[in-house]
């Protein structure tokens, strides 16, 4: 006899299924994401990004880009390496709205959480289980500039995880259980929504 017991979706799930459902009416286009061992000059994802030092007006321009792409992209973190910038900036949206943060530094970690399964803009159709912390505290800088530091659980912590990896050269792949990760089709990724 199978056991036909479905496993009820935490919360960071259900978060992440109803953020797919906001990308329905925004039409899909990754064509400005750096794709791992694709896009010339990739290896930028593998290098450890440049502090930021000061809010200038190229450094706002490159928020609003990066805002745009993420956007397009259908994904819910983006972080400026992927965008072939090696700078420690990142932005991310986990159902709360847009944020940008600079030089991000996680300065507490607790508990544990395993879903939902990651996928990253720069591997496209890749899926694979990560362990990651349930809450973390940060520290940063805003997009005004000014220091900052929050608590972040379940979802927007998984989110602001991967992308601070980004700016240390590490891609999910480095640390994701290798026998869960799976490869979607390209139809199945866009319909997925889901991506960081």
């Amino acid at each position: 006899m199978s056991d036909t017991t479905v496993k009820p979706k935490t919360a960071a799930s259900l978060q992440a299924d109803a953020l797919a459902d906001k990308y329905e009416t925004i039409a899909f286009d990754d064509s400005r994401v750096v794709k791992y061992g694709d896009t010339p000059g990739w290896d930028v994802l593998r290098k450890v990004a440049e502090p930021v030092t000061e809010i200038t007006p190229d450094i706002k321009a490159l928020i609003t880009e990066m805002q745009d792409i993420m956007y397009s992209a259908h994904g819910v973190g983006l972080a400026a390496p992927q965008v072939s910038r090696s700078v420690r900036l990142l932005v991310y949206d986990a159902g709360e709205g847009f944020r940008a943060l600079m030089n991000p530094e996680v300065i507490k970690k607790k508990g544990e959480q395993y879903e939902p399964e990651e996928g990253c803009l720069s591997i496209p159709g890749l899926r694979g289980v990560v362990r990651r912390a349930n809450e973390i505290v940060v520290k940063a800088m805003d997009a005004d500039g000014k220091a900052i530091q929050f608590k972040a659980r379940e979802f927007e912590a998984r989110i602001l995880l991967h992308e601070i990896d980004h700016l240390n050269g590490v891609l999910f792949i480095d640390l994701a259980d290798p026998e869960s990760l799976h490869m979607l089709t390209p139809a199945e990724d866009r319909a997925e929504g889901i991506k960081e």
